[in-house]
């Protein structure tokens, strides 16, 4: 029914400024506001995602993006300098950056970090 319907996602925030600035200023990508309140970013891929404010938000507890990068130590290092700091979960052994890389090449290398209002987003290296 809709495989041939274009689907746009979407994420809430606590504070749409906060996260517009986040998004353009720190990760680089396209913002454009939007009449109703809410927030475009323009993801490479020709991708759209809503980010709108919700009064009774709870941050993602999960990856609600993630971002494929050809070289995630540059990645993680750019992030870094502009403030991102990177999430640790046990499941997972980090390097001195925070980037968890699996035994055996098993998985892409990987790094989680939030965006301003706590909701989960990573870099990972495209294979």
């Amino acid at each position: 029914m809709f495989s041939n319907t274009t689907a746009i996602s979407s994420f809430a925030v606590d504070d749409i400024d906060a996260a517009r600035s986040f998004y353009r200023d720190t990760l680089g990508v396209e913002v454009t506001d939007e009449e109703m309140g809410f927030i475009v970013l323009h993801l490479a891929g020709d991708r759209q995602t809503m980010v709108y404010p919700k009064p009774d938000f709870t941050a993602a507890t999960y990856t609600i993006l993630n971002f494929l990068v050809d070289d995630i130590d540059a990645a993680v290092d750019g992030l870094a300098s502009k403030g991102v700091e990177f999430e640790r979960y046990g499941a997972f052994d980090h390097d001195e950056k925070g980037v968890a890389r699996a035994p055996d090449n098993e998985g892409p290398p990987i790094a989680w970090f939030t965006d301003p209002a706590g909701n989960v987003l990573a870099v990972l290296q495209a294979p």
